[in-house]
C-alpha cells in the first residue's frame, strides 16, 4: 500500500486530495497545527487518516515527522496562502512557504537515501512566482521574478524543488494558476464575491468592496487542479508543469458572474464598489497560463469552465443562507 504524507491537509486543495487519495486505497498521514479547526471536521470524515501534530515554521518536527511516517509520497499544500497577507506578514510567509519546503525536500531525501526506496515529492507551486511576466500565457520557461514576499517564498522553493531533483529526488512541482471552489474561505476575494454576491440576491441589497477590479486572473476549478497534481506526482518523469486554463477573466468578470448567478440582473454594478485597502502595492494586472505540457505529457484536462465555477461557488452560498433561514 503507497503511503502519502500531506501538509495542507485541511484545506481546500488539501480536502479534495484527501477524497482521491483514500478512494484510491492509499494510506493517508497530514501534518496540522495544534488547535486546527478544521481537524474535528477531517477525522469525523474521513477517520482513516492518520493525523501528526506539527508546525511548519518547526523545522525539527517537521523533519521528524516525515522521518516516522517514513511515505512514499509527499505532497507539500501548506504554506500562507494569501498574497494580501504576505505584505503584512513577509518574514513569517518566508519561512512557512519558503524554508518549510527545503526542510520537507531534506526530510524526503534522508528517507530514500536510508530505506532505499524511492520517494516522490510534489510542491504546490504557483503562478505568483511569475511576478508580472513580459509575455503570456506563462509557461514552464517564463521567467521566474516574484513581486510579492507570497511569490518569493514560493520561487524559493520551486527553485529547491529542482535542486532535490538534481540529487536524485523525484521530485516535481505544479505551477497553479488561481483554482477556486465552495471550499475557499472567504478571505479569498473569489469566496469573498460568492458569497456577498448570495446574500446580495436574497436581500436586494449591500455591496461587494473590492481592490483592481481590471486585475485578470486564469480561474480554474480545484478538483480539476488536484487531479494535476496527482497526474504529476505519479508522472514517470518529475518535471514542472503549469495547471491552468488558458483564459482569463477580470475581478468585475468574477463579480458580475456571481451577482447575475444569484438573480441580481443588470444593475450587478451599482453592488461592486472599489475600496483602496484591497488594492495591493503591487499586482498583476493579467496572468494566463499555458498548460500544454501538462494535457500533452500528463494527459490532463480542465472539465469545468469559469462560469461553471462561479455558478457552483453561489448556489453553494445560496443554499448555505437557505440552511441559515
Amino acid at each position: 500500500m503507497t503511503t502519502t504524507f500531506v501538509t495542507g491537509i485541511t484545506g481546500q486543495d488539501g480536502t479534495y486530495l484527501v477524497e482521491r487519495l483514500l478512494a484510491e486505497g492509499t494510506e493517508v498521514h497530514g501534518l496540522v497545527r495544534p488547535g486546527d479547526g478544521g481537524v474535528a471536521a477531517l477525522g469525523a470524515r474521513h477517520p482513516g487518516v492518520v493525523l501528526h501534530e506539527g508546525d511548519l515554521g518547526d523545522a525539527d518536527r517537521l523533519a521528524a515527522v516525515v522521518a516516522e511516517v517514513a511515505p512514499d509520497e509527499v505532497v507539500n499544500l501548506a504554506g500562507i496562502s494569501s498574497v494580501a497577507t504576505s505584505w503584512q506578514e513577509p518574514v513569517l510567509t518566508a519561512r512557512l512557504s519558503g524554508l518549510a519546503v527545503a526542510v520537507l525536500l531534506d526530510a524526503a531525501h534522508r528517507v530514500q537515501e536510508t530505506t532505499g526506496r524511492p520517494v516522490r515529492f510534489l510542491q504546490a507551486s504557483s503562478s505568483e512566482i511569475f511576478g508580472q511576466p513580459e509575455a503570456e500565457p506563462q509557461d514552464e520557461r517564463t521567467p521566474v521574478r516574484p513581486v510579492s514576499p507570497y511569490g518569493s517564498a514560493k520561487a524559493f522553493a520551486h527553485h529547491q524543488v529542482g535542486v532535490y531533483r538534481g540529487r536524485g529526488l523525484h521530485a516535481a512541482t505544479a505551477i497553479l494558476f488561481n483554482h477556486e471552489s465552495p471550499l475557499r474561505p472567504t478571505t479569498f476575494v473569489t469566496r469573498k464575491i460568492t458569497a456577498a454576491a448570495a446574500a446580495i440576491g436574497r436581500s436586494g441589497r449591500g455591496t461587494i468592496a473590492l481592490g483592481n477590479l481590471d486585475a485578470r486572473r486564469d480561474w480554474g476549478w480545484a478538483p480539476d487542479y488536484v487531479d494535476a497534481m496527482v497526474r504529476a506526482l505519479r508522472h514517470d518523469v518529475p518535471d514542472d508543469f503549469v495547471v491552468a486554463t488558458g483564459r482569463t477573466h477580470s475581478v468585475r468578470d468574477f463579480a458580475e458572474a456571481a451577482l447575475r448567478r444569484a438573480g441580481v440582473g443588470d444593475d450587478w454594478a451599482r453592488h461592486v464598489e472599489v475600496d483602496p485597502r484591497f488594492v495591493r502595492p503591487a499586482d498583476a494586472t493579467a496572468m494566463v497560463g499555458d498548460p500544454s505540457k501538462a494535457e500533452r505529457e500528463l494527459g490532463w484536462r480542465r472539465t469545468v469552465e469559469f462560469e461553471e465555477v462561479v455558478a457552483r461557488m453561489v448556489d453553494h452560498d445560496l443554499e448555505q443562507l437557505g440552511e441559515q433561514a
